[in-house]
């Protein structure tokens, strides 16, 4: 079992930064993929990013490149997500989630966090 937990979530303004933290316990995660997925009210829950706990090789969706970064912490097994020149659509809650393979599709992971509500405001 591996437990995951978000932190960080709240409200900017369009232009501004919030950093997510995902703090995950319960087994070695050498061998995971850990992602974040993002769900707005009447959507389908979508990849955001991941990176690979071995290596740190990161994927990023299109609408958040360039703007969005994740990284690990090995000593502290947390995984970070800054997300920098927010906009309005990126208004959502945001899950962290951990998966032993590196894929952009929610079926290919294991385990979630409660989730996290970001709002950013135009």
């Amino acid at each position: 079992q591996v437990q995951l937990v978000e932190s960080g979530g709240g409200l900017a303004q369009a232009g501004g930064s919030l950093t997510l933290s995902c703090a995950a316990s319960g087994r070695t995660l050498i061998s995971y993929t850990m992602g974040w997925f993002r769900q707005a009210p009447g959507k389908e829950r979508e990849f955001v990013a991941a990176i690979r706990w071995f290596g740190g090789s990161t994927y990023y969706a299109d609408s958040v490149k360039d703007r969005f970064l994740i990284f690990r912490d090995n000593a502290e097994l947390t995984v970070t997500l800054q997300m920098d020149s927010l906009k309005a659509e990126d208004t959502a809650v945001y899950y962290c989630a951990a998966g032993t393979r590196a894929s952009t599709g929610r079926g290919e992971y294991d385990y979630w966090g409660q989730g996290t509500q970001v709002t950013v405001s135009s």
